[in-house]
């Protein structure tokens, strides 16, 4: 028997499929394929050159200067961006979040898998495998750089849409963090 309460995920998804979250020049968007799985889209464009984004996405200094205190960067498929929120944590504690390098393409693509740690939701852990952040780059023209991130792995449920409301939002603070950086030249983190 179909009911409201087996109905409400699915209605949810369709509502947020046409909402666009964000401030400034960050778009966010759930997209639902009508399955059991849900993508979280997020897209900027950013007045600064191709090499510039791509660096500041795939080496130390440029994660240091606009996401985290600490960050250690292994560029190659299988290697790995490691980083730790915390400005007196160290590299390997139980705050460092581990993403894995599952490819790239440079100046093109990256494809990430989080590790998920102890300090993620329980129901997530059962999922850990299903992941990945695939983020395009697209050069627009010699001065600005189109960025989109699909968050892939997400289900279909309450849960899930609850706990996206707080990854965009993170996430959307960490992308203006990344233009300014970008287009001012200033290290946000400090």
């Amino acid at each position: 028997m179909i009911t409201l309460k087996t109905l409400l995920p699915t209605i949810l998804i369709l509502f947020l499929s046409t909402v666009t979250f964000g401030q400034n020049r960050i778009v966010s968007r759930i997209d639902s394929t009508y399955t059991n799985e849900i993508v979280l889209i997020q897209e900027f464009s950013v007045n600064a050159p191709l090499d510039a984004v791509w660096n500041a996405y795939t080496t130390e200094k440029g994660w240091k200067n606009w996401a985290v205190p600490i960050a250690k960067i292994d560029l190659k498929v299988g290697g790995f961006i490691k980083t730790n929120y915390n400005k007196n944590g160290k590299i390997g504690d139980s705050t460092t979040i581990l993403m894995h390098i599952v490819n790239y393409v440079p100046k093109k693509l990256i494809t990430l898998q989080a590790e998920i740690t102890a300090n993620f939701p329980e129901f997530m852990k059962k999922e850990a495998k299903d992941f990945y952040n695939v983020i395009y780059f697209e050069k627009l023209n010699e001065e600005k750089t189109a960025v989109k991130s699909y968050g892939i792995g997400y289900k279909n449920t309450q849960k899930y849409l609850s706990l996206l409301k707080y990854f965009i939002k993170a996430n959307e603070m960490s992308l203006n963090n990344l233009i300014t950086y970008l287009e001012t030249g200033q290290a946000v983190i400090k």
